[in-house]
């Protein structure tokens, strides 16, 4: 594979190739995961969590104020695109969101409601012993594929919005494009296959492992592999060696065989995706990678990031930072779930995806990839070397409820 030369990039464009020094103790962090789930809003999923920065009211676009009802086990989408996040957001008034399509379901404005933690028990449960952030944002405005993309490469080359049908990425096909939005403030279509330096090029140049875990494209939930729309590792070695199944990942948790940085996606049915798959389901699958963790024998060294992809049409009361074109967009929930986190701790810090590349380059002495990832904060103070690590929780899994 070639390797971007990422300190040239840094040096031309101004930003800084080397990062400040990890602070004593982090060493103890060998593992980073990245949990990526789907479409949930901070006020959907932690409305009343105490401590947290929630809501459990929301406001029209008309001045009214209404209450979030209980959400519903399923409903069909809500547009979630570009320009339906900035009709929410509505200039940072956060009061559009009754105004986006499909917000209307069965005569009920089903996007203002949150799940409880009876709903979601689990994830309240982590969020409760570890860490939860409340100030994390989707990376840009709109759905999932440019989100994906800053996860990987803090940077999502500029696409607005997902390519149209199942299949993504550099196997979507030659007629198949995606908007890009220009200097001028107008889009361009191009194919959803690009050449940008991410997280994987810095490891591979510093001799550090790293996999996808995740449906191939064609597959349910294949859409989401992000690595296959970056075109230097969809038609190399690594795209067979690196972006591997889901099964493999509890393979090489019992193992002891996990990489140094593995990002992980899931099906539709586990996606928590609005239409696709119910929040129980999706909650499910992500105890069952937590459980097989905290059964390997990495499971001291490891941290867990998850988060949910973008807002997916959901109300969130708190209007993201506009730091460029491109973003910040919706709010959405991250948990922090280590040995090393500091307990029942609330992360009030400014955090995006970029965060997360951040997060690895500061871990491993990488240099940053872009504007996004060299501002972003470390999320470091969401950790203690210096306490007795908790063993990681094993939980039960949610028994699901038929839908109402």
């Amino acid at each position: 594979m070639k390797i971007v030369p990422m300190i040239t990039l840094l040096v031309l464009s101004g930003l800084p190739a080397s990062v400040a020094a990890s602070p004593v103790g982090s060493g103890q962090l060998r593992h980073v995961i990245f949990i990526l789930k789907e479409n949930h809003t901070f006020d959907n999923y932690f409305a009343d969590f105490p401590g947290a920065n929630g809501a459990t009211t929301g406001s029209l676009h008309n001045g009214r104020t209404v209450h979030l009802r209980q959400a519903p086990d399923w409903l069909a989408d809500i547009d979630h695109d570009w320009n339906s996040a900035l009709l929410g957001i509505n200039d940072g008034q956060m009061d559009g969101f009754n105004r986006i399509q499909g917000a209307r379901q069965n005569g009920r404005l089903v996007n203002y409601s949150h799940y409880s933690d009876a709903d979601i028990p689990n994830y309240w449960a982590y969020a409760s012993a570890y860490v939860l952030a409340d100030n994390f944002f989707s990376s840009m405005h709109g759905p999932s594929f440019p989100n994906h993309l800053y996860t990987i490469a803090a940077s999502s080359a500029d696409a607005i919005n997902n390519p149209p049908g199942n299949i993504w990425g550099c196997d979507a096909g030659p007629d198949v494009t995606v908007p890009v939005l220009q200097a001028n403030g107008k889009t361009m279509p191009k194919q959803p296959c690009f050449d940008i330096p991410t997280v994987a090029d810095e490891l591979d140049g510093a001799g550090l492992a790293w996999r996808y875990y995740g449906p191939r494209p064609g597959s349910s939930g294949g859409q989401w592999s992000a690595f296959g729309a970056i075109r230097h590792v969809r038609y190399s070695s690594e795209w067979e060696t690196n972006v591997v199944g889901n099964a493999q990942f509890f393979t090489d948790a019992a193992d002891g065989n996990l990489p140094a940085v593995a990002w992980i996606t899931t099906s539709t049915e586990e996606s928590e995706h609005p239409s696709f798959g119910d929040q129980c389901a999706g909650e499910n699958s992500t105890v069952r990678i937590i459980n097989a963790l905290a059964a390997s024998p990495q499971a001291a060294s490891a941290v867990v990031f998850v988060s949910w992809d973008d807002f997916g049409g959901w109300y969130d009361h708190v209007a993201p930072p506009q730091i460029d074109a491109l973003g910040l967009g919706a709010r959405v929930p991250l948990l922090i779930i280590s040995e090393w986190a500091r307990h029942g701790f609330i992360e009030h810090q400014e955090l995006e995806f970029s965060s997360i590349p951040r997060f690895i380059e500061d871990l491993f002495g990488l240099p940053y990839l872009t504007a996004r990832d060299a501002r972003s904060n470390t999320m470091l103070d969401a950790f203690d070397f210096t306490q007795t690590p908790q063993s990681l929780l094993t939980l039960t899994l949610h028994t699901c409820r038929k839908a109402r």
